[in-house]
């Protein structure tokens, strides 16, 4: 009666007419969000369960409903209809599409009520958020241990399972993560991409700049708590530190 749109059964009819009604019969018991239908609300209580049962066969990456699969694949087959005005860039989602163009815009819609820090994207801000309140939301069954991000405990995950699923292309190494595979293929590159702001010197670690940043430095961070002797250095002080102990 509403827009005249015709269905084989009633079951169909009904459920249809609450887009127009507005009716939401299905709530979370978790969190009281209410749904139209029984398959939403399946897929949202997934949302505090960590359940991700569509398994991307290519990357090995889990989604919590089949469309965001599918929506994943098109980036592994190339299929990206979604362009940039500005660079012609290309994506496999409008979303991604309008997230991008913010890089050229600079707009910054997302704010945190806390530090007022701004984000280009609202998965951003609620990954943001758990700095202030603490939250770990997803928990390894195997151990309990739980994380800030769900791509956390996937990663760690496998330190149970053994699943290293990133293969170097230059040797037989696999790795469990995909920044631990990309650290990898510096070694082959020769690629440094930290460079010191103070020399011309470059490093495949950051942790090594940092320990490097501190020979143009003349203050002394560690310092030993028998004799007052500084030292820039922790291994220094370390090994200092066993002259009075013998």
């Amino acid at each position: 009666m509403e827009c005249g749109k015709c269905f084989t059964d009633k079951a169909s009819s009904l459920k249809h007419q609450q887009v127009h009604t507005g009716e939401k019969p299905f709530s979370c018991s978790e969190c009281g969000k209410c749904f139209a239908s029984k398959g939403s609300i399946v897929v949202h209580l997934r949302s505090h369960t960590g359940e991700r049962p569509f398994e991307c066969l290519e990357c090995g990456l889990y989604f919590s409903d089949k469309s965001q699969l599918l929506k994943h694949q098109n980036t592994h087959v190339g299929v990206k209809p979604f362009s940039c005005s500005e660079c012609g860039r290309c994506f496999s989602r409008n979303a991604h599409l309008i997230r991008h163009q913010r890089t050229h815009t600079g707009e910054r819609p997302y704010s945190c009520t806390e530090c007022n820090r701004h984000f280009t994207n609202k998965v951003n801000l609620v990954s943001h958020m758990r700095s202030h309140t603490g939250e770990r939301p997803f928990s390894c069954s195997e151990c309990g241990k739980r994380f800030v991000f769900n791509a956390q405990l996937i990663v760690h995950q496998r330190t149970h399972t053994g699943e290293k699923p990133f293969a170097c292309t230059y040797c037989e190494a696999k790795f469990s993560s995909k920044p631990n595979l990309v650290k990898h293929v510096w070694i082959h590159t020769g690629e440094k991409p930290f460079p010191c702001t103070q020399c011309d010197k470059h490093f495949r670690r950051k942790s090594h700049l940092a320990v490097h940043i501190k020979t143009h430095s003349t203050a002394s961070a560690y310092s030993c708590d028998k004799c007052g002797k500084c030292f820039r250095f922790k291994g220094f002080l370390d090994r200092h530190v066993k002259i009075h102990e013998t």
